[in-house]
């Protein structure tokens, strides 16, 4: 880890830390203001300097929520070209299942032990991470979350794919215009609790309460864990349940991907609509023979590039994840922290038959 880095850190941590301990002396107690900034300790008290070098030779590891998953393999691939470009070094680690909780708390140990400089996470639970994140930004580790956050005060920044609410709404909107405005449908999320799909489908029935929406109704939420067998299994099970169903929206990329293989192959396809949230490679073939007809994402690649960036730019001192603070990310260019330290990448990209030719990844 850069000394400099390590040592504004945890400088920063010390003098809270003392502050409390001398708080608690001269109060006989920790209010839960004090609790509340440690929570936040991990650099927070520090002066962001956004003319400051970028610094090198940093190591910066990305733990997805599931390796060896097509999404997070482009996502990590350009936070690995990002990092290069900056003079940095890449590690990714992480577990084979989107559900290992347990895992990723281990991982994050272990990185923190490695003393690496920077970790870019996506979590699979907004709190099971807390702890061990804080203990990394403790030991001086930038952390950043990425497609899947955290509570906040377990992370520097969130890197966000784009705003939670737009990608709720416009699913709900892809949907609707699909469908005609009227008739059943169902979501298709991964885990119950991954917080990005939370997030995302809470704004989906924010959305369905508009009066433009009256003629659908959301009949059922299936969770598929982001396991490709087992979102297929749901997929069927969505339409033995619900014979008269019109649409299906899956806000992940496994989901919509294993949901587009079952109604292929059935005698639903073309009749019930399904869009959601999905890679133009994944679903190309089914865009093609009429399966689907519309779904958005962003670019992966740049997200992963994006999170490189941010964590670079926090163990430079560039930013300290402050709401209002701007720093620059190569090619991708100037960004701004917005509230709860969330910056957002860009709106999602909607693909069709008339674009998807023109994406690769």
């Amino acid at each position: 880890m850069s000394m400099t880095a390590r040592t504004r850190r945890l400088s920063a941590a010390l003098a809270v830390t003392t502050a409390l301990v001398l708080g608690a002396t001269a109060c006989g107690g920790t209010t839960k203001s004090d609790t509340e900034k440690e929570e936040s300790s991990s650099g927070s008290a520090a002066k962001a300097d956004p003319g400051a070098a970028t610094e090198k030779g940093l190591t910066v590891a990305f733990l997805p929520k599931q390796v060896n998953n097509p999404y997070f393999t482009t996502s990590d691939n350009g936070g690995k070209k990002a990092l290069a470009a900056l003079g940095s070094t890449y590690k990714e680690v992480g577990t084979s299942s989107g559900t290992d909780t347990s895992g990723q708390v281990s991982y994050v140990n272990t990185l923190t032990q490695q003393q690496v400089d920077g970790i870019a996470v996506s979590a699979q639970d907004p709190g099971a991470l807390c702890t061990a994140l804080k203990q990394a930004m403790k030991n001086g580790v930038s952390v950043v979350t990425y497609d899947s956050d955290t509570r906040t005060g377990c992370r520097d920044v969130f890197v966000s794919q784009a705003s939670a609410e737009d990608l709720g709404r416009t699913q709900v909107q892809q949907m609707a215009k699909q469908i005609g405005d009227k008739g059943e449908i169902a979501i298709l999320s991964a885990a119950q609790t991954a917080t990005n799909q939370n997030t995302w489908i809470d704004f989906m029935k924010d959305e369905l309460k508009k009066p433009e929406y009256k003629g659908i109704k959301l009949v059922k939420i299936a969770y598929g864990d982001d396991d490709a067998q087992k979102s297929f299994q749901q997929t069927q099970g969505l339409l033995q349940e619900h014979p008269r169903l019109k649409g299906i929206i899956s806000p992940t990329t496994v989901g919509i991907k294993a949901a587009a293989q079952y109604l292929s192959g059935s005698k639903y396809k073309g009749k019930v609509k399904l869009t959601g949230l999905g890679t133009p490679n994944d679903m190309r073939a089914y865009v093609k023979n009429g399966t689907v007809d519309a779904f958005e994402l962003w670019d992966p690649a740049k997200l992963g590039a994006l999170a490189a960036h941010t964590a670079v730019a926090l163990e430079s001192g560039q930013i300290t994840g402050k709401q209002g603070e701007t720093f620059e990310a190569g090619d991708l260019g100037s960004f701004t922290i917005g509230e709860d330290g969330v910056v957002s990448l860009g709106k999602p990209t909607v693909f069709d038959a008339k674009n998807i030719g023109d994406y690769h990844f």
